[in-house]
């Protein structure tokens, strides 16, 4: 039940990374006001999205050229697969 769960959460997590990375493409490409924050999009890794927002941003080129984003998102990707390695050592 609780595995059924999280992988909702994270099906869930990763298409809205993957919808509001696309729309920031959009946006930034049609040069509409209303952007979305970098930490926004961070969040969002951080909270489950990462491998989607990555495999995203590098399928539509979007943040490719910010150390941020192309260190950051794969930085927070190896520390949830150290945090589920860990939590699956202990079970």
């Amino acid at each position: 039940m609780l595995l059924k769960i999280l992988i909702g959460y994270l099906i869930a997590i990763s298409l809205v990374s993957v919808v509001v990375c696309v729309y920031d493409k959009f946006a930034a490409k049609h040069a509409q006001k209303h952007r979305t924050r970098e930490a926004t999009l961070l969040l969002l890794s951080a909270l489950g999205g990462s491998v989607a927002m990555l495999a995203t941003m590098l399928l539509i080129r979007h943040k490719t050229k910010h150390v941020k984003f192309m260190l950051g998102i794969p930085m927070i990707l190896l520390a949830q697969a150290a945090a589920v390695y860990w939590i699956v050592s202990k079970l």
